[in-house]
């Protein structure tokens, strides 16, 4: 495979100012893309994360404000990284909150939270991309899942992760079957425990967690030209972590 060139692409990652995101964002940027850096409430982060996406080979950058769970900051989120950039080429859904406590300790606002922040989310960027990707023939769509939620294991705690989780690897083979005939592309990631993480087991596979490269580095193969038949796939990012539950 020759080296990603997205020059003359525009990606927005989503909940790029700092972690996973932030390393896609900046991936992309080595890649030659153009790239929106995505916050909610973080912009100082987001401001710096922009910057060094343009020393690292971005031809612009910019950053956008959204709750992404709400259709209008949505629209006027794409609304003004269109109005910078142009067309969103690269749509990367890592937005996504979660809860590691008893499922029944939790409050029904934190079932939803999580659940709108990963399911709703992505449904509602992916959806407002669609229009631009489809008029230009050429889309690459990557939504951020979870080591596992494809088996359907889970646990009592975290459980509301693990199952918006399940619904995104449902949405992304939904979407993808949906697109085919559109140059569009619809894949998946799924991390276990990344060395961003805010909570680690006391095991780590292969002897280390993944390191953000890990995931940036399948979400760049599912963006090259030579990645267009690849389509619905799931890659999980684990280490080869088998779980006889979560």
């Amino acid at each position: 495979m020759s080296a990603l060139d997205l020059s003359g692409r525009t990606a927005l990652v989503t909940g790029s100012a700092a972690g996973v995101g932030r390393g896609i964002a900046l991936s992309l940027a080595e890649a030659g893309a153009a790239v929106a850096v995505h916050y909610h409430s973080s912009e100082a982060e987001a401001t710096a994360t922009a910057a060094e996406a343009t020393e690292r080979g971005a031809p612009e950058a910019t950053t956008v404000q959204a709750d992404v769970t709400d259709p209008d900051d949505v629209d006027a989120a794409f609304d003004a990284v269109e109005a910078d950039l142009g067309t969103v080429d690269v749509l990367v859904n890592n937005v996504g909150d979660f809860e590691p406590t008893h499922w029944a300790e939790q409050s029904v606002a934190d079932w939803r939270r999580v659940h709108e922040t990963n399911l709703v989310g992505t449904m509602a960027c992916a959806r407002r991309a669609l229009s631009g990707m489809r008029a230009n023939e050429w889309g690459r769509i990557v939504n951020v899942g979870y080591s596992s939620s494809e088996k359907g294991l889970v646990a009592a705690k975290n459980f509301p992760y693990f199952a918006a989780k399940a619904g995104v690897l449902m949405f992304t083979r939904m979407l993808a079957a949906e697109t085919q005939d559109d140059g569009v592309t619809v894949n998946a990631v799924s991390p276990y425990v990344v060395e961003t993480s805010d909570e680690f087991p006391d095991d780590a596979p292969r002897g280390r967690w993944a390191t953000v490269d890990d995931l940036a580095n399948v979400v760049r193969f599912f963006c090259a030209e030579e990645s267009e038949y690849v389509s619905g796939e799931n890659v999980e990012v684990d280490g080869g972590w088998l779980p006889e539950d979560v």
